[in-house]
């Protein structure tokens, strides 16, 4: 069982930056990728970006330039930096840990880009 605890979430003007932070605790993998999706009011949840254990990222089109993911030095940390933020980057972010046969998520933190 893995148990992930975001922060970092807030209201911030367009233009403005956020760092959003997750921490897995508990019966964490060595081989694990961990990601951040967002839901906005009446869509589907996405991905934003996501790391595997090895470092590789990925990132959706629409955030590609203005965030970047990155891992804690303990590597069960993962970290969302928010820059040149949006109105349509308006969501709820959810940290996400997966391996192969487990996907866990966080509870959620608001993010909300005024214009």
């Amino acid at each position: 069982q893995v148990q992930l605890v975001e922060s970092g979430g807030g209201l911030v003007q367009a233009g403005g930056s956020l760092r959003l932070s997750c921490v897995a605790s508990g019966s964490a993998a060595s081989f694990n990728t961990m990601g951040w999706y967002r839901q906005a009011p009446g869509k589907e949840r996405e991905l934003v970006a996501d790391i595997t254990s090895g470092g590789s990222t990925n990132y959706a089109d629409s955030v590609k330039g203005r965030f970047t993911i990155s891992r804690g030095n303990a590597k069960n940390t993962v970290f969302l930096q928010m820059n040149s933020l949006k109105p349509e980057d308006t969501a709820v972010y959810y940290c996400n840990y997966r391996t192969a046969r487990y996907n866990y998520w966080g509870q959620g933190t608001q993010v909300t880009v005024s214009s």
